[in-house]
């Protein structure tokens, strides 16, 4: 099975312009970045993906896994030890020679690999900032339904009050 070297849109990664749509879209936008990654990498790694044919091809993927490393390096501290070793392994050139830019690939591919699960390591480990006491937002149609009774209650009210 040979999965495709074209870019992928997805809408999730679209990040909104509001104050609001950026905190409520950041875990998923760091969750598409590591899907993104984890299928690039898969693309070198997975046993049924065969080597890259052309030369074009090895450094189409190694610019995308050099993409990946410094989209998710954002995410990381910069201390990282995996950050620093994908970063150094981005840096280099992509060796001439058949064997040697096909093994620099599998090397980018594995630090990249260690980058996600970093990534996705301190995303679970991370507190949520505390804004306080979070109410419970009633559905809609939970309001619509107490509007009725009320209304419906000040009917009957209404109603049964003697007239003079």
């Amino acid at each position: 099975m040979r999965l495709s070297l074209a870019p992928r849109q997805d809408a999730g990664q679209r990040v909104a312009s509001s104050r609001k749509g950026r905190v409520a879209s950041e875990p998923a936008a760091q969750r598409d970045q590591a899907v993104a990654a984890a299928e690039t990498v898969a693309l070198v790694l997975h046993e049924d993906s065969t080597l890259p044919e052309t030369a074009a091809d090895v450094e189409d993927l190694a610019r995308r896994l050099r993409g990946h490393i410094n989209r998710l390096g954002v995410m990381v501290s910069k201390e990282e030890p995996a950050l620093r070793r994908a970063q150094r392994l981005g840096l280099e050139a992509v060796p001439d020679g058949y064997m040697p830019s096909r093994v620099h690939l599998v090397k980018l591919a594995e630090a990249t690999q260690e980058l996600v699960a970093t990534t996705e390591a301190h995303s679970t480990s991370r507190a949520m900032p505390g804004r306080g006491r979070r109410w419970w937002t009633p559905p809609i149609n939970l309001l619509r339904g107490t509007v009725f009774a009320v209304a419906f209650a000040c009917l009957v009210l209404a109603g049964s009050v003697p007239r003079t």
